[in-house]
């Protein structure tokens, strides 16, 4: 369980990714020392590159894997409808929502 001052921390952070605003090199450290040990603060921080991505115009398919959280987390690739396959998009899927 985080403690209030860790999650303010956090949520700072990810205010700014989210933002597009710096983070320093040592946050990040901080941030993924969290993500890697607690699943939330791990979609927390893809929530934040996602929302980072959205400044942009999107397609249906970029909309409905945002409001997903599906896709990469990455905020320089682009989902292209005409040239990617959207079954690659689903492999940043939760391993809970693969198939069984």
């Amino acid at each position: 369980m985080l403690s209030s001052s860790t999650r303010l921390r956090i949520s700072d952070i990810l205010k700014r990714i989210e933002n597009g605003q710096p983070v320093s090199i040592s946050e990040r450290i901080y941030l993924k020392k969290f993500a890697d040990n607690d699943q939330s603060v791990a979609s927390w921080v893809h929530k934040a590159r996602v929302k980072q991505k959205r400044t942009k115009q999107v397609d249906g398919i970029e909309e409905l894997l945002n409001g997903l959280s599906l896709g990469s987390p990455d905020p320089n690739t682009d989902f292209n409808s005409k040239e990617d396959d959207l079954a690659d998009w689903f492999k940043g899927a939760p391993s809970w929502l693969s198939r069984s």
